[in-house]
C-alpha cells in the first residue's frame, strides 16, 4: 500500500510539474504583449469538413478528364518518379487557383519535424490536418508554435491541398494562438473512458469522444425535426410554469421548494399536463410543449430525476388520432435522423416502418402470462391471482392496480417491437375517459418499443364531475400512504366546468426517444449534464 501512495503520489508531482509549465507559457505569452485570452473574436470561413468537401469539388472540376499514371511494368524507383512527377503536376494546377480558407479549433496532435511540422485541429464538425513550415508563417510564428501543447485553440488561415498520401489538409500561412489550454487532456489514443467523469466533466468527453458529440447533435436534430413535424399539423408551441403550487398529471413525488417573495411553499411541475389543457380550454386548438419535468425518484439507467418531456394536445380528436400521429412521427423522425425506418438497438433491428401492433392491456397479460382479467369478478379475486404469482402488493390496490402489476411483471420485457397497448384500468388512469363500451377501462395507451414505454396518450377527460370525483380518489390514495397520488386542483376544475371541448393529449419522454434512435444504452448518455451526486470535498 505505501508503495502505491507513493507511486500515486510521484504521478501527482509529475502533473503538477507539467501544469505549472502550461502556466509559465502563458506568463511568456503575456509578458511578450501575446496574451491570447485578450482575443475576442475570430472570422471563420470553414469547418473541417467544409474543407475538404470544397476541395474534393474543386479539384475534380480542375482535374477532369485527367487519367492516372500509368506504372505498370516500371520498377519501385520509376514507379515513385513517375508518381511525383504527376502529384506536383497535379498540384501545380491546383496551387493555381487555391481555396483560401480560415479555420478554428483545438489543437488534438502535433509532430515537430525541424522547419516543417504538422498537426491535427478539430472543431466542430471533425478534423482536418494541418501542414505548419517555418518559411509560410515566420521564423518568430513557428517558434511559438512548437512550444504550444496539445489542447491549446487556433485560429489558422491558408489553403486547402492535397499531400503525397492523399490526404486533404491545409497549408497554414498564419497562425493565432486564440485560448491557451492550462489543463491536460486524457491521451488521446485511450480516450476518456472514466465513465464517471465523463458524464461530470461532458466538456471533455465532447473532446475526447466523437460518439458523444455525435450523439447530441443527433438530440438537437431530433428535436428539430419534432417542430417540423408538428409545425406541418398546424400545432402552436407554448410555455407554461415550472414552479406550481400543485403538481398534477403524473404519479410521482414531487420536488418541493419555497417561493420567498409569495411565502408561499411551492412544487417543481411532475408534468406539462393540466395547464396545457387550460390552454385547450381556451381555444388554442393544437398544443404542445417540450421542456424540463422534475420528478423526485430514483436514478437508473431510464430515468433522471431531471428530464425532457413533450405534451401535446389536440382538441377534436381522441386517443385513435394520437395513435396515428405517434406512429406517423416515429416514422418521419427514423428517416430524417436516421435515414431508415429500420433502426438498431443494442444488435436488434427494429423496424418503425411496419404498422405498429395494437393490444389491449388485458390481451397482453391473457398472451404473455395466459390469464384473462376479464374474468376475473373483483378485488379479492384478483389480489388471490397476485399470490399465486408471487406478485406483490398494497392492502389499498384494487383490480385495476394488480391488473397493471401483472403487465410489468408478464408483458413489458416482451415488447420489442413498436406496440400500442390500450384500454388500461381506470384506476390507473384518473385524468382518462371512459369506454363507452367498458366503464371499467379507459381510452388511453402506452406505446412499447425495446420493452420500454416510450409515450402515454388518452382520450382526455373533459366531464368536470367525473373528474371531481378521479380527484377525490387520488386524494383518499394520497391519504393511504400513496405519495405519487394527484391531488384535487380546483382551478383545474373550474377550466373544465367552463368547458374543454373532445381532446386528445400525449406525453413523451424525449431523452428515451434519443436513447433509442441514437443507440445509447443509458439515459446519461444522451443528457448533456445528467444528475450526479456530488463529490465529497
Amino acid at each position: 500500500m505505501a508503495e502505491k501512495n507513493q507511486q500515486n503520489g510521484g504521478q501527482q508531482q509529475d502533473i503538477n510539474q507539467l501544469l505549472k509549465v502550461r502556466r509559465d507559457k502563458l506568463k511568456d505569452l503575456q509578458d511578450a504583449g501575446k496574451d491570447p485570452f485578450v482575443i475576442t473574436k475570430y472570422d471563420q470561413t470553414h469547418h473541417s469538413t467544409d474543407v475538404k468537401a470544397e476541395y474534393t469539388a474543386h479539384e475534380e472540376q480542375l482535374l477532369a478528364g485527367r487519367s492516372e499514371p500509368d506504372v505498370e511494368g516500371l520498377d519501385d524507383a520509376q514507379k515513385k518518379e513517375v508518381l511525383n512527377n504527376d502529384y506536383n503536376e497535379r498540384r501545380s494546377i491546383m496551387d493555381a487557383s487555391p481555396i483560401p480558407v480560415s479555420i478554428a479549433g483545438r489543437m488534438m496532435f502535433k509532430r515537430v519535424m525541424g522547419k516543417a511540422s504538422f498537426c491535427n485541429i478539430q472543431d466542430l464538425k471533425g478534423n482536418i490536418q494541418v501542414y505548419v513550415a517555418r518559411d509560410a508563417i515566420g521564423e518568430e510564428a513557428y517558434a511559438a508554435f512548437k512550444k504550444a501543447d496539445i489542447g491549446d485553440i487556433f485560429g489558422i488561415k491558408g489553403f486547402a491541398f492535397r499531400t503525397k498520401t492523399g490526404e486533404i489538409s491545409i497549408h497554414a500561412e498564419e497562425m493565432t494562438m486564440l485560448t491557451k489550454s492550462l489543463q491536460i487532456l486524457p491521451e488521446k489514443f485511450h480516450g476518456l473512458t472514466d465513465t464517471d467523469m465523463r458524464y461530470r466533466q461532458r466538456y471533455v468527453d465532447l473532446i475526447m469522444n466523437q460518439e458523444s458529440k455525435e450523439v447530441f447533435i443527433k438530440r438537437s436534430q431530433i428535436l428539430k425535426e419534432i417542430r417540423n413535424f408538428l409545425d406541418g399539423r398546424n400545432f402552436m408551441e407554448v410555455e407554461t410554469p415550472m414552479l406550481v403550487s400543485n403538481a398534477g398529471g403524473a404519479a410521482a413525488r414531487p420536488f418541493e421548494t419555497h417561493y420567498n417573495a409569495l411565502d408561499e411553499d411551492v412544487k417543481l411541475r411532475i408534468s406539462l399536463e393540466l395547464y396545457l389543457k387550460r390552454l385547450i380550454v381556451g381555444g388554442l386548438e393544437r398544443v404542445y410543449e417540450i421542456g424540463r419535468v422534475f420528478r423526485n425518484e430514483g436514478v437508473d439507467t431510464r430515468h433522471n430525476p431531471e428530464f425532457t418531456l413533450m405534451e401535446l394536445y389536440q382538441a377534436y380528436t381522441d386517443y385513435e388520432g394520437m395513435m396515428e400521429l405517434t406512429e406517423s412521427m416515429f416514422r418521419y423522425l427514423a428517416e430524417k435522423v436516421c435515414g431508415t425506418t429500420k433502426i438498431s438497438y443494442n444488435g436488434i433491428e427494429i423496424d418503425l416502418g411496419k404498422p405498429f401492433a395494437r393490444l389491449t392491456m388485458n390481451e397482453a397479460i391473457k398472451k404473455y402470462a395466459g390469464i384473462d382479467f376479464d374474468e376475473v369478478a373483483d378485488d379479492a379475486a384478483a389480489k388471490k391471482l397476485a399470490d399465486e404469482h408471487h406478485i406483490e402488493y398494497e392492502d389499498r390496490h384494487t383490480k385495476g392496480d394488480i391488473v397493471n402489476l401483472f403487465f410489468e411483471e408478464y408483458c413489458e420485457k416482451e415488447l420489442i417491437q413498436p406496440t400500442f397497448i390500450m384500454d388500461h384500468p381506470i384506476e390507473i388512469s384518473p385524468l382518462t375517459k371512459k369506454k363507452p363500451s367498458d366503464p371499467s377501462k379507459v381510452e388511453r395507451f402506452e406505446l412499447f418499443i425495446n420493452t420500454w414505454e416510450m409515450c402515454n396518450a388518452y382520450s382526455e377527460l373533459n366531464d368536470p364531475i367525473d373528474q371531481r370525483e378521479r380527484f377525490a380518489a387520488q386524494d383518499a390514495a394520497f391519504e393511504a400512504g400513496d405519495e405519487e397520488a394527484n391531488h384535487t386542483d380546483e382551478d383545474f376544475l373550474n377550466a373544465l366546468e367552463i368547458g374543454m371541448p373532445p381532446t386528445g393529449g400525449i406525453g413523451y419522454g424525449i431523452d428515451r426517444l434519443v436513447m433509442l434512435l441514437t443507440d445509447s444504452q443509458a439515459i446519461r448518455d444522451v443528457l448533456l449534464f445528467p444528475t450526479m451526486k456530488s463529490l465529497e470535498k
